[in-house]
């Protein structure tokens, strides 16, 4: 069933492809019964508390391996960046020795956490970050120990759990950009503007839907919702620029994760500012 859900998704991503993933379901929508499903982080040499400083700790040297990487590409310098990215705390898909789409999104989110410009090749600069890699920027230094953080600027969300990195994960956020969207609503046609721009400020999680969520702006996948009827969503675009009308767009293979991680409640803190 994951896979035929999944189905597509890599072509997409390396496409860069712009579907329409709105958001916008009202917030009065009753609240879907959930069950606390956080689970305990599993350590990982990638793993920082909220105080951490900008280099994560490092208990054995790590040595990457040389020449450049393309989208496509296979073989077992595939499998090394796969399994450091998860090490790391980011999510490249399934070990398989293969560079497509879901690698490249978690690619990105670590290129852009440690200042390295976001590509879809693999090179000198990026195999030595994996080396000695960077921790994500903490922006809530007194934030509680489990919360996710949303940085507008670089485009990533980084969640933790009890103190520790769980999940560092690319996104794409708001566009920014004024929207008119007609479409059929609870059974007419109607007509919904807005700003397209997701609200920086200290929100909580509250109410979540499996699967597809149909709201009057597009399709969700897995919302969980936190400042109204703005989401934490899959898509099948995630492109590198802000491209929602608000919600904050994940590959989707992160969304599958998310739910059992992420319960009712939770911290979500939103910073920053993207500038084209």
């Amino acid at each position: 069933m994951r896979a035929r859900r999944l189905a597509g998704v890599t072509a997409l991503l390396a496409a860069g492809a712009v579907a329409l993933a709105g958001c916008g379901t009202a917030a009065t929508e009753a609240p879907q019964p959930l069950a606390a499903r956080i689970t305990a982080p599993a350590p990982s040499s990638g793993a920082v508390g909220a105080g951490a400083g900008p280099t994560a700790p490092v208990t054995a040297p790590v040595t990457a391996p040389d020449g450049k990487l393309k989208l496509g590409a296979k073989g077992k310098a595939v499998v090394w960046l796969q399994r450091r990215l998860k090490e790391l705390g980011y999510r490249p898909g399934k070990i398989d020795g293969r560079y497509g789409g879901t690698t490249l999104a978690a690619v990105w989110a670590f290129q852009k956490v440690n200042g390295v410009k976001p590509t879809s090749t693999v090179g000198r600069a990026t195999w030595s970050a994996l080396e000695v890699p960077k921790s994500p920027r903490v922006l809530v230094r007194n934030g509680k120990a489990t919360r996710a953080e949303v940085d507008l600027t670089k485009q990533v969300m980084v969640l933790y759990v009890r103190g520790e990195v769980k999940l560092i994960t690319h996104v794409s956020s708001g566009s920014g950009i004024p929207y008119c969207e007609t479409t059929t609503w609870q059974g007419k046609e109607q007509r919904f503007c807005g700003s397209a721009g997701t609200p920086t400020g200290n929100y909580r999680t509250t109410w979540r839907r499996d699967g597809w969520h149909k709201s009057y702006l597009g399709q969700l996948y897995n919302p969980i919702f936190f400042n109204g009827g703005i989401a934490f969503h899959g898509a099948l675009s995630v492109p590198l620029y802000p491209a929602s009308h608000g919600c904050v767009r994940m590959p989707m293979n992160v969304a599958e994760e998310l739910p059992g991680l992420l319960g009712a409640g939770v911290p979500v803190h939103v910073r920053g500012k993207f500038r084209r």
